[in-house]
């Protein structure tokens, strides 16, 4: 029986857990134990912080691991690409998750290999923004989920925002960046050996300024073809340039009122709020999650996407309280 380390055990994990037990695989699950719903599910638990890289290798190798995964979690990814490195296993290079999980390196290699992006500066405690236009967008340099993330459109609210986001770094680092307005898009894609496959391009919905709250995913985009074709190739070009060579990505853009598109963000993994999970499947018929399972494993089929369906979630807030009817009429039909 194959044997699966997978990083973290929050419910962003869960899916995968249930995958991989579906496919008949011995799961190793690490994560700090608060909050750990995978330990239920998971053949065998350990209660680590999923930054102590060394503990879990030293745990990996007794256990003779044949393969490490995680989710939807950018914290994970240095530590699965450590302990592949160590052990011979499949994942993307170290060095380059470190740059990949790093929102001021990132955009580094972006404007390096001309990857369309926003002007930034990082907040090295001397605060100038004499080259930057507002408004600006202020967030942590190591986090997801618009952890720390606000809109500010003058001078006098930047010293805040920059603490708010500080506060929510590991490093306690914070990124300044052009605001770029307009529609936001995903793009799910699976890679292996630095060829990538485009799985899906998610139209996204959030609550607006200042904190910018996901609260839509809708799979496919209804953007005009000739603008999906430009998110592709960029895409492509930013998964090059960061060295994603394995295994799933996420690559965030905003699409101005002219048309232009610019990179915001890739995870070298799944999108988290179902996107990767279950709206990938739902809307083209590849299982995205057996196919992670099967890179970390050294197996790889191209994607078949059979299914051209719609499919979306949204989730329940003040924002989305429209739907409530509909939810109801739902649970009465049940």
């Amino acid at each position: 029986m194959k044997k699966l380390a997978i990083i973290g055990a929050s419910y962003l994990q869960l899916p995968i857990v249930k995958k991989a037990n579906e496919m008949n695989i011995e799961t190793h699950c690490f994560a700090w134990e608060k909050g750990a719903v995978c330990k239920d599910f998971s053949r065998f638990f350990y209660p680590f912080s999923i930054l102590d890289k060394d503990h879990i290798l030293d745990i990996c190798r007794e256990k003779k691991i044949d393969g490490i995964v995680s989710l939807a979690s950018d914290v994970a990814v240095p530590t699965i690409s450590y302990i592949a490195e160590k052990m011979g296993l499949i994942a993307n290079a170290y060095e380059d998750m470190l740059v990949a999980t790093n929102k001021f390196k990132m955009r580094q290699r972006f404007f390096e290999y001309g990857v369309p992006s926003p002007r930034y500066m990082l907040d090295d405690g001397d605060i100038d923004d004499k080259n930057l236009q507002y408004p600006l967008i202020v967030k942590p340099v190591d986090r997801s989920g618009s952890l720390g993330v606000m809109k500010i459109d003058h001078k006098r609210d930047l010293p805040d925002a920059v603490q708010r986001a500080k506060k929510e770094s590991f490093t306690g680092q914070a990124i300044i960046e052009e605001y770029v307005s307009g529609s936001e898009v995903s793009v799910e894609a699976i890679s292996w050996n630095g060829v990538h496959y485009i799985l899906a391009i998610t139209d996204k919905v959030t609550t607006e300024a200042p904190y910018f709250v996901e609260i839509e995913h809708h799979q496919p985009s209804q953007h005009p073809a000739i603008i999906q074709e430009k998110i592709k190739a960029a895409t492509i070009q930013a998964l090059n340039c960061l060295h994603i060579r394995y295994g799933a990505s996420h690559s965030e853009f905003k699409i101005n009122d002219k048309g232009e598109i610019y990179i915001i963000e890739v995870g070298a993994r799944m999108g988290g709020d179902f996107i990767g999970s279950h709206l990938v499947q739902l809307s083209t018929g590849y299982d995205f999650l057996k196919g992670v399972i099967d890179i970390s494993l050294g197996h790889f089929e191209i994607p078949v996407q059979d299914k051209k369906n719609s499919s979306g979630v949204y989730f329940l807030c003040e924002e989305t309280k429209h739907l409530l009817p509909y939810i109801t009429n739902v649970l009465i039909l049940k």
